[in-house]
């Protein structure tokens, strides 16, 4: 499951990437992402904690850089866990792809999660609501961050980073789409209806 977002950033695009050489740096945007052992610069163990209402998933695994493209100014993240409770595991590779902006730096975001065992049990539905809400935490993580380094703040202090991923965002992105996929269905239902009453 893929879910995408492209973001503006002020800063120009080789402040941006240096900004990418550290994934600490990275994993501090991501809600509930906390690294715990450096294995190397590129390799760490961690964990990331998701909460969607009553549902908890605390994963524990590894991050690692899959690819640093500093040409095409491209990262790729693999990050891979299981659930502490033995409810399942995840996977996730994290893309984000640089490009020069009219005004400073776009940042193409693209995280494709799998989720498996007991946890993919909640639904495809809410998995990808969940994957939606942590780009769009990610990404204004990362823009917050940026701000700030720019700004000669620490970024650790900006408000809204490292936090887990909101289950009230969650539960209000999760109405938004399945109250999409009713209305789309029920439209989708009363043309066909209305395309077979035609050919009687």
């Amino acid at each position: 499951m893929i879910i995408t977002q492209t973001i503006e950033l002020d800063q120009n695009i080789n402040a941006v990437w240096s900004f990418f050489d550290e994934i600490p740096q990275v994993a501090a945007c991501i809600p509930g992402a906390v690294l715990t052992n450096k294995i190397n610069d590129n390799h760490y163990d961690g964990g990331v904690v998701i909460k969607a209402g009553p549902v908890k998933l605390d994963f524990a695994g590894y991050v690692k850089v899959a690819n640093r493209d500093d040409a095409k100014k491209v990262l790729t993240i693999d990050a891979s866990g299981t659930d502490e409770k033995g409810r399942g595991s995840a996977n996730a590779l994290l893309t984000i792809a640089l490009s020069q902006a009219p005004k400073g730096t776009k940042a193409a975001i693209s995280l494709d999660l799998q989720i498996s065992g007991a946890a993919a049990q909640f639904g495809r539905g809410l998995v990808s609501d969940v994957t939606a809400v942590l780009v769009n935490q990610t990404a204004n993580s990362m823009k917050a961050r940026l701000t700030a380094i720019a700004q000669g703040k620490d970024p650790n202090k900006v408000v809204g980073t490292a936090q887990e991923a909101s289950g009230i965002a969650i539960a209000l992105t999760s109405f938004r789409r399945a109250a999409a996929r009713v209305f789309a269905r029920f439209f989708l239902d009363r043309k066909s209806t209305r395309l077979n009453s035609s050919h009687l």
